[in-house]
């Protein structure tokens, strides 16, 4: 019956065994109180160990998260970017052949009506 626990009356007896002797020893509901107490601040303290443990998985958890998610906004931007760049430099290649279709239309047609233009003036020059 060693360390065993028995209660008569309020008060609190436990079997001990001292020098070889099985002795009981009374302990008063204060001094329960206190190994209770000292119990539970033990349990506390794991917890608040425990719970500081995992705040600082979480913590570094979520600065993993924003990394990698900074990271992947960084690529979609720059994949955008990217992307439209590509299709302005369409637009613009278009734009550039369309001008350069009506730089030669114009030329063309200034070619066109050069002779006739330079015989008026020449005309209108001699008329004078």
């Amino acid at each position: 019956m060693a360390g065993s626990l028995l209660r008569q009356a309020g008060q609190f007896r436990t079997y001990e065994t001292v020098r070889g002797f099985e002795m009981i020893t009374e302990k008063s509901l204060l001094q329960k109180i206190r190994e209770k107490e000292l119990e539970m601040s033990v349990k506390i303290d794991e917890a608040r160990s425990l719970a500081d443990q995992h705040l600082s998985r979480v913590k570094k958890e979520s600065l993993a998260i924003l990394k990698q998610g900074e990271e992947e906004g960084r690529t979609a931007a720059e994949d955008l970017v990217k992307r439209e760049m590509e299709r302005v430099r369409g637009e613009v290649n278009i734009l550039h052949a369309k001008a350069d279709e009506e730089v030669q239309a114009i030329r063309m047609k200034g070619e066109a009506n050069l002779r006739p233009a330079v015989e008026r003036i020449v005309s209108l020059i001699l008329a004078e």
